[in-house]
């Protein structure tokens, strides 16, 4: 499948499209700080081979980073009002120019945060989210606020992300009314989804199965 450009309501987002033959479904596949790499793309092929139009959009526009400092630079200046812009356009264009019913969002790390964020936004119009170990969580009152179902795969050994953080975002979700999956994997660190030297196996192949039951029970008609 070919990175792409596509154009909706005025904006131009540049990504890499995954594309099956008859869509039951669309999904935005959100970067790590990394950016658009293999990793990523592959990740879209494989929602992309469940029946899901799949685009990862290149939020940082043809940049790419391999060592964390570089990536750390670059996840602290994209600005995220303009992310936002380009997800929620993806979405839009999916359902308006594709005649996609529903779209979901995956998010890992930075885009794990960036797919949270994608489900408090009301224009979004996103109407199912994963996120994986997605730091920045917002205070209780931002939460509740979430009506879109939310999964969460988190690792136990995370040391960014606290797991009482995880619990309190379940029981908020949970006491909001809000469809929710939140999963912590003990012994799986941060980025445990990723092919790199963080990966977990178990967590992995299990968080695969948990968001594909997930999707296919909110964004198939």
């Amino acid at each position: 499948m070919p990175d792409m450009t596509i154009n909706h309501a005025g904006k131009s987002i540049s990504g890499y499209l995954a594309e099956p033959a008859d869509p039951k479904g669309g999904m935005i596949v959100i970067q790590e700080w990394w950016g658009l790499n293999d990793d990523i793309r592959g990740i879209a092929d494989r929602y992309a081979a469940e029946g899901y139009l799949a685009f990862a959009p290149d939020l940082y526009h043809g940049t790419l980073a391999t060592e964390p400092d570089e990536a750390r630079k670059l996840a602290m200046s994209l600005e995220r009002q303009i992310a936002a812009e380009e997800i929620d356009a993806a979405i839009a264009w999916m359902k308006a120019e594709r005649g996609i019913g529903k779209v979901g969002c995956v998010g890992f790390c930075m885009g794990g945060g960036l797919t949270l964020a994608t489900a408090m936004r009301p224009t979004s119009n996103v109407d199912a989210v994963h996120v994986y170990y997605g730091g920045g969580m917002p205070e209780g009152d931002a939460m509740k606020s979430i009506k879109t179902p939310v999964m969460g795969s988190y690792g136990g050994e995370d040391q960014g992300i606290p797991k009482e953080k995880v619990d309190e975002m379940r029981s908020v979700l949970t006491a909001a009314g809000t469809p929710n999956d939140i999963k912590l994997y003990e012994g799986a660190k941060h980025s445990f989804f990723n092919a790199g030297p963080a990966h977990h196996p178990e967590a992995s192949a299990d968080s695969w199965e948990r968001s594909k039951q997930w999707f296919a029970q909110h964004l198939q008609n």
